[in-house]
């Protein structure tokens, strides 16, 4: 899978942009709000119907115009080519899918399934453990397209459950706990099954990027192990009620990173701590082509800088071995590292909004 085409109108400061890009590598560069970042937000966007630079589109608009269109033409592996396009306008989304309306969110993330990493990135090791249960979760929904009925299901049945312990209506309990039981376990050992899987790619790539001790990554599934879910509810009970809320569960899940049995974030440096998320964000990729998915689309924004120059050239040079399509922004074209080695690539260059094929 690849764009071969897309275009942007009113995306920030990009007023309207057309490219081509190449079918695998593509950098792009320019000075710091010259539009690069805004080239992979629109890209974003076209794939996942938000932003990761603003939780509202509305601020994404530029500032002359009301709304805001992209589109763009994918290539499949076999052959077919699919229109894709959103368009925000008058406070509504509006999603086209081969010129059809009436896609949802999840239609648009198959069609154009995208890997993010940018200067925020880090944080999935760093931060609270939601940016980790999403990073799963995103992996497995990519895999299994029954899971992301699954997952409603559960988050159903913890808000319905929720909402019977703040109101203190108990009596009624007993039907969500079983299904937040059935639904949650189910959501659980998905996890467990992805990370047991994903645990050798990542370990194959964090071994690419650093010299380490004995890494390993394990599942927190979000409550106690020697429990079986809807006892674990039961023996939570009063506390739950007390409090209004649930604390056992998959919503509570986490997963943990460790070096030589310790915790990883608490010990090694912050540059090697994004190393490590390079080395995961890349591995759920690579887990996916191996495993029956066709491609996928990556967008690497500003992270490459704060790499030295052989961890930039060993990325590239990993990135131009698989079955998918990159985009990379730097402030400088040097950033990049040795182009040498990754085969066909298209540069493009990015002024005040404005971007040229170089």
């Amino acid at each position: 899978m690849s764009l071969q085409k897309l275009d942007i109108y009113h995306v920030r400061n990009l007023v309207q942009v057309s490219l081509n890009p190449a079918k695998k590598i593509n950098l792009i560069y320019g000075a710091n709000a010259s539009g690069k970042s805004s080239l992979l937000e629109a890209i974003h966007l076209l794939g996942r119907a938000n932003s990761f630079r603003s939780n509202n589109i509305k601020n994404v608009i530029h500032f002359a115009h009301s709304d805001l269109t992209i589109s763009g033409k994918v290539l499949f592996e076999n052959g077919h080519v699919s229109q894709l396009g959103i368009q925000h306008k008058a406070g509504q989304l509006q999603i086209r899918i081969d010129q059809e309306r009436k896609h949802s969110r999840s239609d648009l993330a198959y069609a154009l399934p995208l890997q993010l990493i940018h200067p925020k990135s880090y944080q999935l090791l760093d931060a609270g453990p939601q940016l980790r249960r999403e990073f799963m979760d995103w992996g497995i929904f990519n895999q299994h397209q029954d899971f992301l009925n699954q997952w409603r299901l559960f988050k159903k049945a913890l808000n319905q459950r929720n909402a019977l312990l703040k109101i203190k209506r108990t009596k009624e309990l007993n039907v969500w706990n079983h299904e937040f039981q059935q639904y949650g376990t189910i959501v659980a050992d998905y996890r467990k099954q992805y990370l047991q899987e994903l645990t050798p790619f990542f370990l194959k790539l964090a071994k690419l990027f650093l010299e380490l001790g004995d890494v390993n990554l394990s599942l927190v599934q979000g409550w106690d192990n020697d429990f079986n879910l809807l006892d674990k509810l039961e023996a939570d009970f009063e506390k739950d009620l007390r409090y209004g809320f649930t604390h056992s569960g998959p919503h509570r899940a986490d997963f943990q990173l460790t070096i030589d049995s310790r915790k990883a974030k608490d010990f090694v440096s912050r540059g090697q701590l994004k190393l490590l998320m390079l080395a995961l964000k890349l591995a759920q990729v690579e887990h996916l082509l191996e495993n029956g998915f066709q491609s996928a689309c990556i967008l690497i924004d500003d992270a490459v800088a704060e790499l030295d120059l052989a961890a930039r050239t060993k990325l590239l040079k990993f990135l131009a071995t698989l079955n998918i399509q990159v985009f990379v922004t730097a402030t400088e074209k040097n950033e990049f590292g040795d182009l040498s080695q990754i085969g066909d690539y298209k540069m493009f260059h990015v002024k005040q909004g404005v971007v040229t094929e170089i």
